[in-house]
Parts: C-alpha cells; sequence; structure tokens
C-alpha cells in the first residue's frame, strides 16, 4: 500500500505547479508538470509489474 501512497504524494506535489501553468501561463511550472506525470507514469508501470508479478506467482 506503500506505492499507492506514494503515487499519491506525486500527485499532490504537483498541485501548485499546475495552478501555476494553467491559471496563470507560467512555463516552467508546465515543464514541471510534465516531469511529474512522467515520474508518475514511470511509477504507474513499475506498480503495475509488480502486482503482476505478485498475481502470476500465486498460481
Amino acid at each position: 500500500m506503500s506505492r499507492f501512497t506514494e503515487v499519491k504524494e506525486l500527485v499532490d506535489s504537483l498541485e501548485d505547479d499546475f495552478a501555476k501553468f494553467y491559471e496563470k501561463g507560467n512555463k516552467a511550472a508546465g515543464t514541471r508538470v510534465r516531469n511529474g506525470m512522467q515520474a508518475i507514469k514511470t511509477l504507474a508501470q513499475d506498480i503495475r509489474k509488480e502486482v503482476t508479478d505478485i498475481k502470476n506467482s500465486g498460481k
């Protein structure tokens, strides 16, 4: 369950940058959002692999 918490914390950490980018047009914040979203994608893929491995080892 700690992986889920890790994803939530990463999303929460991007909240200010989302607001800065979408509401104020801050381009640097947009770059931080893109980098953060890439990190979320990578983490999600790692979690998917872990879940699949655990699921398949139970057979």
